[in-house]
Order: C-alpha cells, then structure tokens, then sequence
C-alpha cells in the first residue's frame, strides 16, 4: 500500500523528492501517512478534496483486495 500512494503522489506534485510516506500498522488497520513539500499540498488535496478522496479510495479498493483496512493521512 505505501509504495502505491508514493507512485500516485510523486506523479501529481512538482517536488517528487520531497514525497515522504510511512506506514504504521495499529490494532486494526494500517495507516499510512503522505507528506508532501508545503507547496505541493494543493495538488494532492485538490479542489474541495477530490484528488485527496480519489487516492484514498484506490487505496481502499486494493486494501479489500488483501482484506485489510487502510486510512491514509495527507499531513
């Protein structure tokens, strides 16, 4: 999951060096935390969040697939 929000993320922002993403696994499901240059955040919120609920739910979507639950965290 980390890999494929890192792929997703450096392709949308115009610093893709300064993409960062860690992964925490807790009780119940593993969260994964973006972080992006503070000029880039835009982009991967998007207006009204929509790119932020797109990556969100392709992560969902291959979460299920593995049978697991995944939040992602844009900080």
């Amino acid at each position: 999951m980390k890999e494929l929000v890192e792929i997703i993320a450096k392709a949308l922002v115009d610093n893709p060096d300064e993409v960062a993403v860690t992964e925490k696994v807790k009780e119940k499901a593993i969260i994964i935390e973006l972080k992006v240059a503070p000029s880039d955040t835009g982009k991967v919120i998007g207006k009204q969040g929509r790119i932020a609920k797109s990556i969100r739910a392709v992560v969902k979507a291959a979460a299920t697939k593995e049978d697991k639950k995944v939040i992602v965290e844009i900080m």
